[in-house]
């Protein structure tokens, strides 16, 4: 089998001569999760809901809450630490960070920068992205890019987010689904490693009232009103957003599978959105995946947003199911409406 690379050939007009793109590799990965657990059992204290009734539509058993003190660039740091570590690098060794949340510690600046600063990346650009719970993908596609045109050597990818802070935790259809954490990947051209092989990435604006938060910005700016309305806080049409989610994880696993020209039996991991053991379950059916390629710790973490898929390929690595030349399949889905898939050769 011959996996493809991304031949794309630049040409400067302002220089003598051009280039071929470089590949692009995940170097190491990183994650942090707070240490505050909050089960469903304590959930069950808050809102009329049970360990049973959660247990048997998402399959979350637990998740993690960040400190009162502790935000979404802690977090973040912290990740990005974890990441460092493993691939054996500085803080000084980035050229850029790019930080997915839709929970930034503030409007401005970016979480980034503030990363940056609690890192000591000091020579490091960096800026947010917001693509919900689909961040990660299209942080690591936009990452790469800057890897495969020259213009960085080093590329921190992060997905963080502190829900917490914009759930409802009166409404026990949204408050059972999501934590707080953080997951990191630094990108680097790796000579003789394909790395990145594909991704893809798709939206639908038209259907972002499926899953959104209408207060705190532009149109709903923040008075009394709107904090007595509650519209600072996540919405979700859970039935329809389900459906949508399956649909379009399953369509973006085809196309980067026939990119590749790979079938399913060809991936060894495959690791989608962490957000309900059923949309789990019906995505692994429609591709006809075996049970035991597919990577799930959502009954520890919960719907982590951009963090999702990142903490599950640090776990997956970690614990050792990840071997070089691997192939995973990386499927996500958001708010926006928006979704994602990749494939790495680990």
């Amino acid at each position: 089998m011959t996996l493809p690379t991304r031949k794309v050939e630049f040409v400067n007009p302002r220089a003598a001569h051009s280039f071929k793109a470089r590949t692009c590799s995940i170097r190491s990965v990183g994650s942090y999760v707070p240490e505050k657990v909050l089960t469903n059992h304590d959930i069950a204290k808050l809102v009329d809901t049970s360990d049973e009734w959660i247990q048997s539509r998402t399959g979350i058993r637990e998740r993690r809450v960040a400190a009162e003190n502790e935000f979404t660039s802690h977090l973040a740091a912290k990740a990005a630490q974890d990441a460092l570590e493993k691939g054996g690098l500085t803080a000084d060794d980035i050229d850029l960070i790019i930080v997915a949340t839709i929970t930034p510690d503030m409007m401005f600046p970016s979480t980034a920068c503030l990363v940056q600063q609690l890192i000591g990346a000091k020579r490091a650009a960096a800026f947010d992205l917001e693509a919900a719970c689909s961040g990660f993908v299209y942080a690591l596609e936009v990452g790469q890019q800057f890897i495969m045109s020259q213009t960085y050597n080093t590329v921190m990818v992060i997905g963080a987010e502190k829900l917490s802070t914009i759930i409802d935790w009166e409404d026990r259809n949204t408050c059972v689904l999501f934590g707080d954490g953080a997951g990191a990947a630094i990108l680097q051209n790796v000579p003789d490693s394909h790395g990145l092989l594909t991704a893809t990435m798709g939206a639908d604006g038209g259907k972002g009232e499926l899953l959104y938060m209408p207060g705190g910005g532009s149109k709903v700016p923040t008075t009394e009103d709107s904090v007595r309305n509650r519209l600072h806080f996540l919405h979700m049409d859970g039935r329809e957003t389900f459906k949508n989610a399956v649909n379009a994880m399953c369509s973006a696993a085809r196309e980067v599978l026939a990119r590749c020209e790979l079938e399913i039996t060809q991936i060894q991991h495959i690791i989608p959105h962490q957000a309900n053991q059923r949309i789990i379950n019906a995505v692994g059916d429609r591709l006809k995946a075996k049970e035991d390629q597919v990577f799930v710790n959502l009954e520890k973490y919960g719907n982590t947003s951009a963090a999702s898929v990142a903490i599950a390929l640090d776990e997956a690595a970690t614990s050792g199911r990840l071997q070089r030349g691997d192939l995973i399949l990386i499927l996500v889905f958001g708010a926006g409406l928006t979704w994602g898939a990749a494939i790495i050769e680990w």
